[in-house]
């Protein structure tokens, strides 16, 4: 089975990536904008039938669209998470090859629904840019005339969070802080529901293998709402700090208003028999090792 991987260097097309190649009778093509990649494009800049060529030359069996932009301004928001969706699905359409395709979407459509799990039959309101050139890329793959799922990605985190995530930049802080040092964030008393990043590749991996129908949105999450206070408290403690983190510093406004997030995980395990596999520690833990390279520090007894 050949599987075209889009944005297969960014964090979660690295897990997905790595995961589909250690299964048996699977071949992984690499697409981006990287030199190495197995077919050079930009959705953002290529035309349909230029994409449609290359879709037909390659011929994969299921194409995982992991590219996309979680900042920058207005533009690169639609070009990349709107425009480049709607490139794909029509030059697949175009290419007239049977494939099945995987998106990648955000709980960023949904907003925020306090005390209530998402499924994915809920009410999209997102707030800022960011959500709803997000929801403008998954409607256009839902309502694509293909066999297409879009999974809605919670709060994915673990080996290689970057730096724009809030894990990875408390990994960094915590790093520059050093374990007596101080480290300014901005409020953390929302709550949200985080998910491995090797537990959304399982996921994408299953969507792209199994056979039949599949749901047009699946929610791919840890099913549980943890305050973010949790988040910065456990890696606080993995790396051994003792100082002080201070919450009066800015912080992202597309996160700030959403106070409330966790996701209803039914129907993905109904559909592809998936479920989170790893708890919130250990994907903190091996966060930090793979900043540091070291293991996390003992628990205290």
């Amino acid at each position: 089975m050949r599987v075209l991987v889009l944005g297969s260097t960014g964090f979660l097309g690295r897990h997905i990536t790595e995961h589909l190649r250690a299964m048996s009778g699977v071949r992984v093509l690499g697409a981006g904008r990287s030199p190495g990649a197995d077919l050079r494009v930009d959705l953002t800049t290529t035309t349909v039938p230029a994409l449609a060529a290359d879709l037909r030359a390659l011929a994969p069996d299921a194409v995982v669209n992991c590219a996309g932009a979680v900042g920058g301004g207005p533009l690169l928001l639609a070009e990349t998470n709107a425009r480049g969706p709607a490139v794909l699905c029509e030059a697949l359409t175009a290419a007239g090859i049977p494939v099945r395709l995987v998106h990648l979407g955000s709980a960023g459509e949904y907003g925020t629904n306090a005390g209530q799990p998402l499924g994915e039959d809920a009410a999209t309101c997102p707030q800022g840019a960011y959500g709803a050139t997000k929801l403008a890329g998954s409607l256009t793959v839902a309502e694509a005339a293909l066999d297409a799922v879009v999974l809605r990605v919670f709060n994915p985190l673990g080996p290689g969070s970057p730096g724009t995530s809030l894990p990875g930049r408390l990994a960094d802080e915590l790093l520059r802080a050093g374990p007596d040092g101080a480290v300014r964030v901005g409020d953390l008393s929302a709550y949200r529901d985080f998910v491995d990043a090797r537990d959304v590749a399982r996921a994408a991996a299953l969507a792209a293998t199994t056979p039949g129908p599949l749901p047009r949105i699946l929610n791919i999450a840890g099913g549980s709402a943890t305050r973010v206070r949790e988040v910065a408290q456990g890696l606080a403690r993995i790396s051994g700090f003792h100082g002080r983190i201070d919450e009066n510093g800015p912080g992202s406004r597309r996160s700030s208003a959403v106070s409330w997030q966790q996701a209803d995980i039914t129907a993905a395990a109904t559909a592809l028999g998936w479920h989170p596999e790893r708890a919130l520690a250990t994907s903190l833990a091996d966060l930090w090792t793979s900043r540091t390279g070291t293991p996390p520090a003992p628990a205290p007894v």
